[in-house]
C-alpha cells in the first residue's frame, strides 16, 4: 500500500505530543485537519493507532509498534527530498542551553561562511536534541555535549568547537562580590544555584564535585531575568555563566572572572555518525565555518596548567 507521508507525520507528531492541539500547532495546521489526517491513516491501515478520551491521547498497541518505523519512514522521505533538491533546503540545527546564549556563537560561525543556509531551531535540552537527531528530524545540534545514560547518544558524534571562560555570577550582597577575580575553591562555602533542576545541568554538577561545593540549589527555568533575580536576592549563593554571555543590565548582581584554574565551558556541534545515513551536504561547510571562527577567535585554546575542563570535554580535545 502507498502511505501518505503527511498523514504519517501527523500521527508521529500527535504521538510525541499526546495532545492534538499542541501537535497541530507544531505542524501549522488546524486541530480538525490533524484529526482527519490521523483518521485517514488509521482507515488505510485498518487499525486504531491513537486512543482519544476525556483523559487525553494515548497510543494503542498498534500505534506503539508503528511509531518507530513511521519515524524512520519520515527520515528517509526527508533525505529523498534533500537528495533531489538539497540546495533548496537549509541545514536544520537544534540549539539548546538558551540561558547561556548559544546563538551568538552559532552566528559567528555562520558569518564565517557567507551563503551557508541554516535553520536554527530551539531545542529543549541535550536528550531531546539527541533523540531528534536519531530520528532524522534534525541535521545537527549545537550546545554542550556530555555522555547520556541508557544509550541516549547512540549513533551520534560531536566536535568541540569553542571553549569559553566561565565567570561567577553573584549578588552584590555576597561576601566575595567586591573581588576583581576569584578562584573556584573560594566559592566552596557558598551554595551553587542552578538555573533549572539540579539533574539537568551536567557542567555545574561537575564543577561542584571538582571544587568541593556541597550545597546545590535547583530552580525552575523561567528565563534569564527571573534567574538573575533569584541570585540577586540570595547573597549566600552563586552561579556560573560563560564570560561572553550577554546579561541584561540588572542592579544587584555582578560577574567576577574565575582563575587558578579558569573553568571553561565547552560548546560542541553534534550530528549523526551512521555512515549509512546521508549527511546534509552543508554539514561539512558548517564544520569548516566553525574551524574558521575558532581560529579567528582563538576559541580552542586550553592549558591544563591554567584551565579546567570536565574529563569528557578534555578527552574530546585529544586527536
Amino acid at each position: 500500500m502507498d502511505l501518505d507521508l503527511a498523514q504519517v507525520r501527523g500521527f508521529v507528531v500527535a504521538a510525541e505530543e499526546l495532545h492534538f492541539g499542541r501537535a497541530a500547532g507544531r505542524l501549522g495546521i488546524s486541530q480538525q485537519g490533524l484529526s482527519k489526517r490521523v483518521a485517514r491513516l488509521e482507515a488505510a491501515l485498518g487499525v486504531r493507532l491513537l486512543e482519544r478520551d476525556a483523559r487525553g491521547v494515548g497510543l494503542t498497541g498498534a500505534g506503539q509498534r508503528f511509531l518507530e518505523p513511521a519515524r524512520r519512514l519520515l527520515a528517509q522521505g526527508d533525505r529523498a527530498v534533500a537528495a533531489a533538491g538539497c540546495a533548496a533546503r537549509p541545514l536544520r540545527i537544534d540549539v539548546w542551553g538558551h540561558l547561556y546564549a548559544p546563538m551568538r556563537t552559532l552566528a559567528q560561525a555562520v558569518d564565517a561562511a557567507p551563503g551557508l543556509a541554516v535553520e536554527p531551531v530551539p531545542g529543549r535540552d541535550l536528550p531531546s536534541v539527541a533523540a531528534a537527531l536519531q530520528r532524522g528530524e534534525s541535521d545537527a545540534g549545537f550546545g554542550r555535549v556530555h555522555p547520556l545514560p541508557d544509550g541516549g547518544d547512540a549513533g551520534l558524534t560531536h566536535r568541540l568547537v569553542r571553549l569559553e571562560p566561565v565567570d561567577a555570577l553573584l549578588s552584590t550582597g555576597h561576601p566575595l562580590a567586591d573581588r576583581d577575580v576569584l578562584s573556584p575553591a573560594e566559592l566552596r562555602g557558598s551554595a551553587l544555584r542552578y538555573p533549572a533542576a539540579v539533574d539537568r545541568l551536567d557542567f555545574l554538577t561537575r564543577f561542584a564535585t571538582r571544587f568541593g561545593v556541597a550545597r546545590r540549589v535547583g530552580s525552575t527555568n523561567l528565563g534569564l531575568e527571573h534567574f538573575l533575580d533569584e541570585v540577586r536576592t540570595d547573597p549566600s549563593c552563586f552561579s556560573l555563566v560563560p564570560a561572553d554571555t550577554p546579561l541584561p543590565d540588572r542592579p544587584g548582581v555582578r560577574t567576577v572572572p574565575l582563575a587558578d584554574p579558569t573553568p571553561l565551558y565547552a560548546w560542541s556541534l553534534l550530528w549523526r555518525e551512521d555512515a549509512s545515513t546521508d549527511p546534509h551536504p552543508r554539514l561539512d561547510a558548517l564544520l569548516r565555518a566553525f574551524s574558521t571562527a575558532a581560529a579567528r577567535g582563538r576559541w580552542l585554546e586550553y592549558d591544563p596548567a591554567r584551565d579546567w575542563l570536565p574529563d569528557a570535554d578534555e578527552a574530546a580535545l585529544r586527536p
